[in-house]
């Protein structure tokens, strides 16, 4: 004779809302990379475009990082579709942004360098979802490390220094890698709890989730570019 647990039918209800909330998080993920390469592509096909983008690139960068900053402070304010709106509108900016990496290095290395870049977050991202480890402690080591190389890199603006460059850009693969598996449990940890009843909210967190890994991945793919790709 089976006895029922109710333990089983938690642990069946938790597993299917982490599964759903990433599963979403990954593919609102795929939906801004897949634009920002989409935009990256048509504008590098237009060389006044892309001259014209590179002499706005500061510009680009500010409202980038603004929108960033709007996501992630504004979440519990926004709505879900404006949240999406505004993650979108990030992922074309960063597509104009990336059209100019064409000037400097060839297509074929970039692209070689997407796929490099897909396969190590992939491979990380199933480790920080699948590991019994609690990976919260790489979280301050890791931050300091962000925070460092943006410091790091601001200073090289002036400094010019090739050295510097590359220390930033060897580091900046570690932290990026490190940041890809912890802030992929971290989420997974985030799911067990998210109510899906509210899907307004749902929205907002899954979009959230979405441009935090995207952060991981487009850094990551920036720091493996510099050390791979082929210079014109």
């Amino acid at each position: 004779m089976s006895s029922y647990n109710p333990n089983d039918s938690i642990i069946e209800q938790t597993g299917s809302r982490i599964q759903t909330y990433m599963s979403h998080v990954y593919g609102w993920m795929a939906v801004g990379l897949l634009l920002t390469a989409f935009v990256a592509w048509f504008a590098s096909n237009n060389y006044q475009l892309v001259m014209f983008l590179a002499r706005i690139m500061w510009v680009l960068l500010i409202a980038e990082i603004g929108l960033v900053f709007a996501i992630s402070g504004m979440i519990n304010r926004l709505s879900g579709a404006t949240a999406t709106t505004l993650f979108m509108l990030y992922s074309v900016l960063n597509g104009c942004t990336f059209s100019i990496y064409f000037l400097y290095y060839t297509s074929s290395s970039i692209a070689s360098v997407f796929f490099i870049t897909a396969g190590m977050f992939s491979a990380l991202a199933v480790y920080g979802y699948t590991t019994k480890r609690n990976l919260s402690g790489l979280g301050s080591f890791l931050f300091m490390g962000l925070i460092g190389i943006v410091i790091a890199s601001l200073v090289n603006i002036f400094l010019q220094s090739a050295p510097l460059m590359w220390a930033i850009t060897y580091i900046g693969v570690f932290v990026f890698a490190g940041l890809t598996a912890y802030d992929t449990q971290k989420l997974k940890e985030f799911g067990v709890n998210l109510s899906q009843d509210d899907q307004n909210m749902f929205r907002r967190y899954v979009i959230l989730g979405a441009l935090t890994l995207y952060l991981d991945f487009i850094n990551l793919f920036i720091m493996l570019l510099r050390i791979f790709a082929d210079r014109r």
